[in-house]
């Protein structure tokens, strides 16, 4: 159901990305952190909505469907809005435009096969990219508010998660394209049809 607790966890990622965007246009310190701090909430109720789905024998289709859809969401709205005020420039824009269209690739491969009724279950690695890349996005959101190391680790943070996150849509697109090649069978031998031989002088 929509209201148990484990789908309003997922909900409340969706709801908070206008209210971050928002923040992104005020200035002063205080504001950097009052972003970081939802953002952090928002990363913290990616795993406990799912833990909670599980323990509490909650797992429904809608979590199912909204969970990788809010992490997404908030992701991308947080790259682009970095990107947008200037926090992430130059090349560090590359490994921003990877996990981008890593995730697009990804929301594509699973939506086909879910048409078959193929699921993609997410890899151990794949937890630690996404908790490596919403450490980064987190840090480079607090800026220098918190000193000039920031944006070094951020960045680096960042590039990590591109690699691993190459990695993964690797092995994502490895196991659908399995789905979607058809597997050529060998053909059949027809038999020839057995007749009378003909003879000659017949």
């Amino acid at each position: 159901m929509l209201t148990d607790l484990p789908n309003l966890l997922t909900l409340s990622r969706i709801i908070i990305i206008p209210v971050l965007v928002g923040l992104f246009y005020l200035d002063g310190d205080v504001w950097r952190w009052v972003s970081v701090l939802l953002f952090s909430l928002a990363g913290v109720t990616d795993y406990f909505d799912g833990y909670l789905a599980r323990k509490w024998a909650q797992i429904s289709a809608l979590g199912r469907f909204l969970d990788p859809i809010a992490d997404k969401l908030l992701v991308a709205a947080v790259i682009l809005m970095l990107v947008a005020r200037g926090h992430i420039t130059g090349w560090v824009v590359l490994p921003a435009l990877v996990i981008l269209c890593r995730e697009v690739m990804v929301s594509g491969l699973r939506e086909f096969l879910a048409q078959v009724n193929v699921g993609v279950p997410v890899s151990r690695l794949a937890k630690w990219k996404t908790a490596l890349q919403l450490i980064a996005l987190g840090i480079l959101i607090v800026g220098d508010a918190a000193g000039d190391w920031t944006q070094f680790v951020g960045e680096t943070g960042l590039w990590i998660a591109a690699a691993i996150t190459m990695i993964t849509g690797y092995d994502y697109l490895s196991a659908g394209l399995k789905h979607m090649t058809p597997r050529t069978k060998p053909a059949k031998r027809t038999p020839e049809p057995q007749g009378k031989t003909a003879t000659p002088g017949s």
